[in-house]
């Protein structure tokens, strides 16, 4: 046995050897090829750990296309991976579009570098003989999935890493229904991008020149015009509701402060306060760790002006303005962050009630929601005669039934597809989550309770009296590095291994959706339902290195929720620490 395993370390160690030369020489072919002058500083400052996070592989496109670190590296965000990630998406759209319809959207967020990208995408598409047509500022996510389906695109680029921190940036492709693209287009993307020598064989024509030559022109002003009104005409609130609320909004230094206020003071929203430390754009978000409208450190200083100018409603989007957060007093005049579960299960009795008071609700009405969103959603649904479908995580999966939707002909059978991480959308104008148009149907929703005398709160309450208590939650679990992504696997491959009991609860149906379940396209996705009424679901995320656990818990009141909670989670902490 000693032998063996003496060999095997023997083995692994020319193994490393050769990874770590491979990883040298990739590493020197960028030192003497590289000419941006920013990713030649990178190189010319990185340690020997650094050079093996950043070339020890190229970054993955999936999706939810690319996201990383802007650093040098074939596995960081930079010009060069930016460009030969356009590359592949070019030589993909040319073998699978007709010439006429070659047409891509570009829009950005406030990120640093991400006007460079945003750029530099464009420079290639336009030298492949794709039109380009970009927005000349900063807009949010549903302003580009809007402009793809109006302007006739069959694809569209947005520049983000949505909520993480500063040092990220992203690369989102979508589809020509205006959803982030499906597995089988981004499996022949990156097919395209493994094929391309990001120095030899990407193709570029100056943006300047570009745009004199007509292969890049500027989005129109009315695009802007014609989604703000899209927005608008989904009010459901009626002429008669007060709409004299003090307002407290965040962009979190991003791209929501234009198109969110101008939706809601057109609205008839004037008593907006903004936070002034988040009003402008920012690459560097200088106010949060991270940008993110889940967490109470982003929404701290729209809190504290609440507090002192006296307004009931906070609310933030995070940089792409796809994602809303909201908090709102208690009795005791005391803010109380709401869940993304919570909101969308309050938008869900909204949207039902007011349409059958208003006798607008569809003759089959569908609510679509992710499989580890609150199952009280369906509760809510049901009481209204709405059905509901359940997608897997990724809000790409609810566009893919909306555009099956409108393709059976029934489009405005969708009331509201949402997702637990924030992400909601209120219309069938965009295919993808919208931070606009959903502060202005939540700012409806609050005058609405408002004015019968009851807070959100409040009604809240109510729905859970009407549909039992249930505690959702989300635990995520970070692992960084190379060796993360193995980690998560083993941890995955553990739950797999035939657990019989979580916490003290006996596992009493175990659904594994990694060979495809329930009619739902494979993903590596484990669904326990344990005794006590306690579901518990465990994903590794799809653009970021966390391992998440999703947890939703009946009980009569929160306290007891609490405690089975307590029990679960004691497991999960043991289990990630193998």
């Amino acid at each position: 046995m000693q032998g063996c395993l003496e060999l095997a370390e023997q083995e692994s160690g020319r193994v490393w050897k050769m990874i770590r030369e491979e990883i040298r020489e990739k590493y020197e072919r960028w030192c003497h090829r590289v000419f941006d002058s920013e990713v030649s500083a990178d190189l010319s400052t990185m340690s020997e750990e650094q050079i093996e996070e950043a070339f020890s592989s190229d970054l993955t496109f999936g999706t939810a296309g690319l996201r990383g670190i802007m650093e040098a590296g074939t596995n960081r965000m930079n010009v060069y991976t930016v460009a030969r990630a356009s590359q592949g998406l070019a030589d993909y759209l040319n073998r699978s579009v007709e010439p006429e319809k070659r047409k891509i959207a570009v829009s950005r967020d406030s990120r640093n570098r991400s006007e460079l990208f945003s750029r530099t995408a464009a420079e290639v598409f336009a030298a492949n003989g794709i039109q380009v047509l970009i927005y000349r500022e900063i807009m949010p996510v549903p302003l580009l999935s809007y402009a793809v389906r109006q302007l006739d695109c069959a694809a569209g680029v947005m520049i983000t890493a949505s909520h993480n921190p500063p040092e990220y940036n992203g690369y989102k492709v979508y589809g020509a229904d205006g959803c982030q693209i499906t597995s089988e287009a981004a499996e022949a993307i990156q097919q395209a991008i493994s094929e391309t020598d990001l120095f030899e064989d990407v193709r570029k024509l100056p943006f300047e020149k570009a745009l004199e030559q007509g292969m890049i022109q500027w989005i129109p002003e009315e695009i802007y015009d014609s989604f703000t009104d899209t927005v608008k005409n989904q009010s459901l609130i009626g002429e008669e509701v007060p709409r004299d609320c003090a307002i407290v909004y965040s962009p979190l230094n991003g791209t929501g402060l234009r198109p969110v206020l101008r939706a809601l003071k057109e609205s008839g929203y004037t008593q907006v306060t903004v936070v002034p430390e988040q009003e402008q754009p920012d690459g560097n978000f200088p106010t949060c760790r991270k940008p993110n409208p889940e967490e109470r450190e982003a929404l701290q200083l729209g809190l504290a002006l609440a507090d002192r100018n006296g307004a009931d409603l906070v609310m933030a989007t995070d940089p792409d303005c796809d994602r809303i957060g909201i908090a709102v007093r208690d009795a005791q005049g005391q803010f109380v962050l709401l869940s993304g579960n919570e909101t969308g299960m309050l938008l869900l009795d909204y949207i039902c009630s007011r349409r059958t008071e208003c006798g607008t609700m569809p003759q089959d009405p569908v609510m679509i929601k992710t499989i580890v969103t609150t199952d009280i959603a369906e509760r809510i649904a049901e009481s209204y005669g709405v059905h509901t479908q359940n997608v897997l995580t990724g809000f790409k999966y609810i566009g893919e039934q909306m555009t099956a939707m409108e393709k059976a002909g029934h489009p405005e059978s969708y009331l509201l597809g949402f997702e637990e991480s924030y992400g909601y959308l209120t219309g069938t104008h965009v295919r993808d989550k919208d931070g606009v148009g959903t502060a202005l149907m939540i700012c409806d929703m609050f005058a609405y309770h408002r004015s019968r005398g009851i807070s959100l709160l409040q009604r809240l309450e109510q729905i859970y009296e009407k549909h039992g208590y249930c505690l959702n939650s989300v635990y995520s679990y970070q692992f960084e590095g190379s060796k993360g992504s193995f980690t998560m696997e083993r941890i995955m491959n553990v739950l797999r291994s035939g657990v019989r009991r979580i916490g003290g609860f006996n596992v009493e149906e175990v659904k594994d959706y990694r060979e495809g379940i329930d009619g739902l396209p494979k993903s590596n996705v484990l669904r326990f339902r344990l005794a006590s009424e306690i579901i518990l679901i465990a994903r590794p995320s799809g653009t970021e290195p966390k391992l998440k656990f999703y947890l939703s818990i009946y009980a009569k009141n929160r306290s007891q929720a609490k405690l089975k909670e307590k029990q679960v989670l004691t497991d999960i902490d043991g289990l990630t620490k193998i």
